[in-house]
């Protein structure tokens, strides 16, 4: 590996301005020298008031909001203090590199042995940070005393002070109730207390099917180690992508490092990475890489100097109190559908009281004791409120997560699920995501002819370089010269094709391209590389500067590999077939220009040049030792290259990507393709994956002309405008709208675009976005989600994690960067792109579930349960369904139906309706109480008292006009019957009341079970 050796000199770098977190940057101002003075004053004279308040605050719990504010402020600011203390004592950033290794023991040369990582694992543990205190006492009160059941507490003391001492006789039905409301509570927290258990366990489970493993150096060989096996000592090899796994020491740095610190500093942009310190406190200096920071460009070695909790991510997971998380959108939908329930009930639970004590009581004495109308009242807020509904949603969410899971779909959040089945448009990259990431080389070009890659290969294999032509020699060293791959060491004894190979998907190619040509271990020896400039999509080129060890004078030279459009305006020279070395001219320079944009469109390739530098009299490379010196000269000279060919890299699509295109398409779905590619590249694979479809494709000059008609209809005046600028649009009739859904711009088309650009570029079906750099990635997603969108990006690679960021979901791939897993929300583990259909339809299947199981709860919870309540209080009737049936019917018939329809299979035309507006379409709205109340709530309310006065009549011979305003009639000797025999006739018709709503109730889960189609 290519790197850069420093001393451990301080390093003058100027500071930026980040919005840093505020743990860290707590911490780091305590560890500083006026932090400390400071800390340690605030220490000394606050130390037994903490102490004092804190016991004060647990015998008196009941203080104002304010205190408890300030004390658990104290508390955070002495675990503040004690954290800083002991990162003040580090010095590892001040150290030599060689104290470095002397202090941890290691041998920078092999590494640590597999006995004396035992041993260290044995002492400092796993390389795992602790996960927060799961607080078993207070989520224990939350089972028992949240959720529903705070509604069920008040209630059993209601029932209970009706039995004793306000019943008078006391009534063993208000006991009896008061107890099975008890029972329902331990079940309830029961229920709750194992499904949140479940659910953690299948979370637990999901986030564990990814095994984050790290390059580092074991028994003098670098090896891959699961992160959780390091310890201290163990050197480690990072590029860009990774994540840091532990604190590390920097000891070796590439000229172009730079380290992401936001996910622990908030610091927006990447820093550069130093060997030497830049600044004495431990958490500012460049020297030092923490846990849970990305390499965003460039490579690195370092030393492990901390691990797991001893971190400083772990140190600062510890002093964060853990704060809830955020509800999702469903959830806090379902809240306030609870409240507004409840607040429903509370008013007409207290309008029934009130009716009593001021009409009822004086009008009708006897109709109804102080007990019964406590007993009613409280009835009403009990049956009112879907107990199960707040459940439902944490079953199905969990459900959701399990079914996700079966797929290899990792996701980490329960908000996601629910978002997904939002998405509106999906912003795939195109190396990976919709092609297999197997890049093959199938052309190759010189400045006078063109070939396929396997009619060179068949007759220019040789065993070592100095056999090979000049032209295919040159070829061959820019190849696996200006190249960051390397094969891994434990495949070389297959095939070539079948080797495994570490880094990018060209450079991989190139590099098998060259083991094709000539075995690379002969060629490397021959060879040494003294810089390395990586490949960016900025400048879209990768440098190397090497010598030759067999000549003499070993002068560097330089190889380089890049974009052709932008090499080739650097070069001056081209090389032809036989190896000749000809000037570069305008007919040779157009044919370079015809020949990719050809192999692009033609054949889908991504087109690289090659090119090179060798200096025959002053060579300015030469001499320069310092590398940062050189890699400055180097770019200085970047120019009168030499073009010694061009390669056509093919990657195929995947092969399932044509049929989910096609059903995101079905779903409503655009697919963009955004991607750094040549545009007809670009187009070529949209066109093989189904996401271009029209005949004709629009560019930026079409956007224009649509800009400029939208002007000069506003303006009448100016008709000769108006019609120049229709001239550009195509007047074919067929040629509408309708028909132009496809559109492929370039990146430096974006350049100036305005808002009425994008509105245009927006109504497009089907775009493709070529020759992108992240930033721009970043706009068209921001574009997007500023008109409404639900945008969805994939990606694999540290260029797209600003994008994956800023969408509603990032997608990575199974197989991509740490950091593009790290910055996702959902990782298709198996790297199939069908598999994040099956994510969507996971979360519109969430949201239909949970709307069939409240169409199906609130009828009886609400209408039919309060109806024979509202009827015994307004109209005189006996309340046909007790409290105890209506608390049956909600903890027992309707949970276990609910639970049934959560785990209702998706329907058939799922996938085949747009997705739903969030701030339109939510979980309830006019049309669902209509069906709710109106239909199936009156349906029931009036078949089961109509099954209720049949009984009646059947059974006693009691007509319905005799029951109604009944009021305190209904007792001993009306109609000729015993009380007695009015309360076993009111109880039988209840009974049977009761089974006709359960009845009905099944009817209407099967209802509920589709809104659309037959059952």
């Amino acid at each position: 590996m290519d790197i850069q050796v420093a001393d451990s000199r301080p390093v003058t770098i100027p500071n930026g301005t980040p919005q840093a977190a505020v743990e860290f940057h707590a911490l780091s101002l305590q560890i500083s020298e006026s932090g400390t003075r400071l800390s340690d004053r605030r220490h000394r004279t606050q130390t037994h008031v903490s102490r004092w308040r804190a016991l004060l605050y647990t015998v008196f719990p009941l203080l104002t909001a304010h205190q408890q504010h300030e004390a658990e402020e104290h508390q955070r600011e002495a675990a503040l203090l004690q954290v800083a203390n002991e990162l003040r004592t580090h010095t590892y950033h001040l150290e030599s590199i060689p104290a470095v290794y002397e202090q941890l023991d290691v041998d920078p040369s092999c590494g640590l042995c597999t006995d004396e990582a035992v041993r260290r694992t044995e002492t400092s543990g796993c390389n795992v940070v602790s996960s927060a205190p799961r607080r078993l006492v207070v989520r224990s009160f939350g089972w028992v005393f949240g959720g529903f059941n705070r509604f069920l507490w008040p209630a059993m003391i209601v029932f209970w002070l009706c039995w004793k001492p306000i019943g008078n006789p006391p009534q063993p039905g208000n006991l009896a109730m008061a107890v099975v409301i008890i029972l329902v509570i331990c079940l309830q927290a029961l229920f709750g207390a194992g499904q949140e258990w479940t659910t953690h366990r299948t979370m637990h489970s999901i986030t564990n099917m990814v095994t984050a493993e790290t390059r580092a150096m074991r028994n003098g060989q670098q090896v891959q180690l699961a992160q959780s096996e390091l310890v201290p000592g163990d050197i480690v090899y990072l590029r860009a992508g990774d994540r840091v796994p532990a604190d590390v020491r920097l000891v070796r740095v590439s000229m172009d490092l730079r380290v992401d610190r936001s996910e622990l500093s908030g610091a927006p942009d990447p820093t550069i990475g130093t060997t030497g310190y830049t600044n004495t406190n431990y958490l500012e200096t460049r020297n030092m890489a923490m846990m849970g920071m990305h390499i965003a460009q460039g490579q690195c070695t370092g030393v492990v100097v901390a691990t797991g909790d001893r971190t400083v991510l772990g140190r600062i997971g510890q002093l964060v109190t853990g704060n809830p998380a955020d509800r999702t959108i469903l959830q806090i939908e379902v809240q306030r559908l609870v409240n507004w329930l409840t607040t429903v009930s509370l008013v007409v639970g207290t309008l029934f009281v009130v009716l009593w004590a001021v009409w009822l009581r004086p009008k009708y004495p006897g109709f109804m004791s102080v007990s019964d109308a406590l007993a009613n009242g409280v009835g009403v807020l009990v049956t009112f409120v879907p107990g199960s509904l707040p459940i439902s949603l944490i079953l199905a969410m969990t459900m959701v997560a399990k079914r996700m899971q079966r797929y290899k779909l990792l996701v980490k959040n329960l908000t996601t699920v629910e978002t997904l089945g939002t998405v509106t448009v999906i912003c795939c990259e195109k190396t990976g995501t919709v092609t297999q990431r197997r890049m093959v080389p199938t052309r190759i070009g010189f400045g006078d002819t063109e070939m396929e890659f396997d009619d060179l290969v068949s007759t220019c294999e040789a065993a070592t370089v100095d056999a090979l032509d000049v032209a295919v020699r040159r070829v061959h060293e820019t190849a696996f010269l200006c190249n960051a791959a390397r094969f891994d060491p434990t495949s070389m004894h297959l095939p070539i094709n079948g080797r495994v190979v570490l880094g990018d998907a060209t450079d991989c190619a190139l590099l098998r391209m060259a083991e094709h040509l000539c075995p690379l271990q002969p060629a490397r020896r021959q060879y040494n590389t003294l810089l390395t400039v990586p490949f960016n999509l900025r400048r879209r080129w990768m440098l190397a500067v090497c010598t030759d060890r067999t000549k003499s004078a070993q002068s560097p030279f330089m190889v380089a590999k890049g974009a052709p459009e932008t090499l080739l305006p650097k070069c001056t020279q081209v090389q032809m077939q036989n190896g000749e070395i000809v000037p570069m001219d305008h007919t040779r320079r157009s044919r370079i220009e015809e020949m990719q944009h050809r192999w692009a469109a033609q054949y889908g390739c991504r087109v690289l040049l090659l090119c090179r530098r060798e200096y025959t009299e002053s060579n300015p490379l030469s001499g320069v030792a310092d590398s940062a010196e050189l890699y400055a000269v180097a770019c200085q000279n970047m120019c009168e290259l030499c073009v010694v060919g061009l390669v056509g890299l093919v990657d195929p699509p995947r092969d399932e990507i044509l049929d989910s295109v096609g059903k995101f398409r079905g779903a409503g779905i655009r697919v963009f393709m955004v991607t750094g590619d040549y545009a007809p590249t670009a187009a070529f694979v949209a066109r093989q994956c189904g996401i271009i479809t029209s005949t004709t494709v629009d560019g930026i000059d079409e956007i224009n002309a649509r800009v400029m008609v939208n002007k000069t209809e506003k303006r009448t005046d100016d008709i000769a405008c108006r019609s120049t600028a229709r001239s550009l649009l195509v007047s074919d009739s067929e040629h509408t709208l309708a028909n132009r859904s496809s559109l492929v711009v370039s990146g430096p088309d974006l350049h100036g675009l305005g808002a009425v650009h994008w509105d245009i570029i927006a109504l497009y079906d089907e775009c493709v976005f070529a020759r992108i750099t992240p930033e721009q990635k970043l706009q068209v997603v921001e574009e997007m989600r500023g008109r409404k969108h639900i945008v969805a990006v994939t990606g694999d690679e540290v260029n797209d994690v600003p994008a994956m960021r800023a969408a509603h979901v990032g997608v990575a791939m199974g197989n991509g960067t740490q950091v593009a897993k790290a910055a996702s929300n959902v990782v298709l583990l198996d790297n199939n792109f069908s598999s994040l259909v099956v994510a969507i339809e996971c979360g519109r299947l969430l949201f239909i579930n949970l709307k069939k199981v409240i169409v199906y709860l609130l009828p009886m919870t609400n209408l039919s349960e309060i109806m024979p309540s509202l009827f015994n209080v307004v109209l005189g009737l006996p309340i046909p369904l007790s409290t105890f049936l209506m608390l049956v019917i909600n903890t027992i018939t309707d949970v276990w139906a609910s639970v049934v329809l959560i785990h209702e299979e998706p329907e058939t035309d799922l996938m085949l309706h747009p997705p739903r507006n969030p701030s339109k379409d939510g979980l309830v709205d006019v049309r669902f109480f209509i069906q709710a109340y109106g239909f199936v709530g009156l349906v029931q309310t009036i078949t089961g008292h109509t099954m209720f006065f049949l009984c009646l009549y059947l059974r006693g011979g009691i007509h319905p006009r005799d029951v109604f305003l009944a009021f305190n009639k209904w007792t001993d000797g009306y109609l000729g019957k015993s009380k007695a025999e009015l309360t076993e006739l009111v109880s039988v018709s209840g009974s049977v009341h009761f089974m006709a709503l359960v009845v009905m109730q099944w009817a209407n889960m099967f209802v509920a079970r589709t809104r659309v189609q037959s059952v």
